[in-house]
């Protein structure tokens, strides 16, 4: 079952950063690359850093604290030291404004 929740504007998106939201308590970071949006949870698996703090390069963003690396796309794990990926999360556009399916 869907449950598109608004978090954003697409305005407030831009390339090379991640940006924070917390739709019904779930921090989830938003990356905006080549026009499309994409979302992950906002927490490395491999320790307490907030990936919204990342250096994010193309589809990828790099951990702020041990440069483990995330696709942003699938949250699959990219280069270690991080073993476990990070949830990622279904993301539409409407009318200028970011929704993600929190069902």
């Amino acid at each position: 079952m869907s449950n598109w929740t608004d978090v954003a504007a697409e305005a407030d998106l831009f390339e090379g950063a991640g940006i924070a939201v917390e739709p019904e308590g779930q921090d989830i970071v938003l990356f905006s690359v080549d026009g499309e949006v994409f979302a992950t949870d906002n927490q490395c698996t491999h320790g307490l850093a907030k990936l919204c703090d990342g250096f994010v390069e193309g589809h990828f963003v790099e951990c702020p604290f041990h440069q483990g690396v995330f696709d942003v796309r699938t949250g699959a794990c990219a280069g270690g030291p991080v073993t476990e990926p990070v949830r990622s999360w279904p993301v539409k556009v409407e009318g200028g404004r970011v929704y993600l399916d929190l069902g």
